[in-house]
């Protein structure tokens, strides 16, 4: 299996850089657009575990926009071969004492690349 082919490392980091824009602008549609549209899917958040492309998207509707963008830090984006990937992320937000944790399966589906599960995670600022 060939790791990190440059191809699909600029498509898998393409399409998070999406999800990252359309999260601190509160575009619903396209968060819903990048979860794999399936029962499969899942998303652990900080409160909450989601089952299926449904409940995320119920989620999603729910969500009041949020405080401003995050800041990024150690992105860790490792795709293998031409249909899988990983995408992992520590983010700050302004005013927040926290560190938030934050890991994406994706998959390449006939559709397009898309999350296939999700986990988010919130911890002290060893830094603060």
């Amino acid at each position: 299996m060939e790791i990190n082919l440059p191809d699909v490392v600029q498509e898998v980091t393409a399409e998070f850089q999406r999800y990252e824009r359309a999260l601190n602008e509160n575009d619903v549609d396209v968060l819903n657009e990048l979860f794999w549209n399936n029962s499969l899917t899942l998303r652990y958040g900080i409160a909450e575990m989601l089952y299926g492309h449904e409940a995320i998207t119920a989620f999603r509707s729910g969500i009041a926009p949020g405080t401003g963008a995050r800041r990024l830090q150690n992105t860790v984006i490792t795709t293998f071969g031409q249909n899988y990937a990983t995408a992992n992320t520590e983010y700050i937000r302004p005013g927040s004492s926290t560190i938030g944790r934050q890991s994406h399966s994706w998959v390449r589906f006939p559709e397009g690349w898309r999350i296939a599960a999700a986990h988010v995670s919130r911890m002290d600022n060893p830094a603060k």
